[in-house]
């Protein structure tokens, strides 16, 4: 962990800059935490809304320590019941947010960076995520990742009993472990006190907008 604009890490011996903005957050990998947590950074790749690779080869998936610690104990639960959680996403630095705007301009899914705070990812108070097996096996979710169609609501309303069974095991636990929803992406999850970590002007401007909280039943 470093106290600077730039978390640096090493990649076959070379040092790669990953934060390009939001000085002073302090982020730890999510695999140094807890390695059975399965880690696929889909900007990592091609399979993503850009169609390119958006974050250098190699990225760790990061958050802030206490976003980890929360993530350990969902996988810890899941684990009794032979299925494990697979990140999508993490932190994502500010230039990447930028990119990822210009190619949606849809602000039901992605924050536009110029307003407010911007996305919570950026932030490191968010991640991506979905389940896995206890093969680490991707099991059968609403939607893949950046579906930007009803499917990917977080209130699943399908008729397949094993999806439905599977996010309301996903939804349950990270909630259990302290995060929130987000209402138009099944796989979003935010950490409950996030506005701590934002600046006050920031944390207010957000408040409205991020966030599904768990009300009656899930």
């Amino acid at each position: 962990m470093r106290h600077a604009r730039f978390f640096l890490f090493t990649v076959a011996g070379l040092a790669l800059p990953l934060l390009d903005g939001n000085a002073g957050i302090q982020l730890v990998d999510i695999k140094s935490v807890d390695p059975t947590i399965v880690v696929e950074l889909r900007y990592g790749g091609r399979n993503n809304l850009t169609g390119r690779p958006l974050y250098p080869f190699g990225t760790p998936a990061l958050v802030r320590p206490e976003v980890a610690s929360r993530l350990a104990a969902a996988q810890a639960f899941l684990r009794r019941y032979q299925y494990g959680l697979k990140i999508w996403d993490a932190y994502r630095p500010p230039s990447v947010q930028v990119k990822l705007w210009q190619a949606a301009h849809n602000n039901d899914y992605v924050a536009n960076p110029a307003i407010g705070a911007g996305s919570l990812h950026s932030w490191g108070v968010a991640v991506d995520a979905t389940l896995v097996d206890a093969w680490d096996r991707p099991v059968r979710m609403p939607s893949d990742f950046d579906d930007f169609t009803p499917a990917a609501m977080w209130r699943y309303t399908g008729a397949d009993p094993a999806i439905r069974s599977h996010v309301h095991l996903l939804q349950v636990v990270m909630r259990n472990a302290g995060f929130w929803g987000l209402r138009t992406e099944w796989w979003h999850f935010t950490i409950t006190d996030w506005p701590k970590y934002l600046p006050p002007d920031k944390a207010k401007s957000a408040a409205q907008v991020f966030g599904t909280r768990w009300e009656g039943k899930l």
